[in-house]
């Protein structure tokens, strides 16, 4: 392991973007440094940084984020560039496509799974006016 290379820590007492769990948002929604979400929020997350699914948590989304925490719940695609853990509460459904997957006992997983080393891009939806071929 080259010493050169700084690992990402992240500390979940120290967020600079929360919210609720009284709180429902949808849309896109870009962040820096690490988000909590204990609401509900539907739409797009993008990110390099760290995205937290608090207990409460309850997410819909395409999200592309350096590092996600799911403590909550989340459906759709979830791209995790360095990691994804799925604590013993968490519930995903959907997709993950991540280099590190960790799925701790208890986790709720109905998903699609890439991990490794060399994840291949996501497919590239047809064009308009394309068909799928049979």
């Amino acid at each position: 392991m080259n010493k050169d290379i700084k690992k990402k820590e992240f500390d979940e007492n120290k967020i600079t973007g929360f919210f609720d769990k009284d709180t429902e948002i949808k849309g896109d929604m870009t962040f820096r440094g690490s988000f909590r979400i204990d609401g509900r929020f539907k739409g797009t997350i993008e990110s390099d940084s760290v995205l937290i699914i608090g207990d409460q948590g309850k997410v819909e989304a395409e999200v592309k984020v350096g590092y996600c925490v799911i403590n909550g719940e989340i459906r759709g695609t979830v791209r995790g560039t360095e990691r994804v853990e799925i604590h013993g509460r968490g519930r995903v459904i959907g997709t993950i496509i991540t280099p590190k997957l960790v799925v701790e006992e208890g986790a709720f997983l109905d998903a699609n799974c890439q991990s490794g080393d060399q994840v291949s891009p996501a497919p590239a939806a047809p064009k308009e006016g394309e068909q799928k071929s049979s």
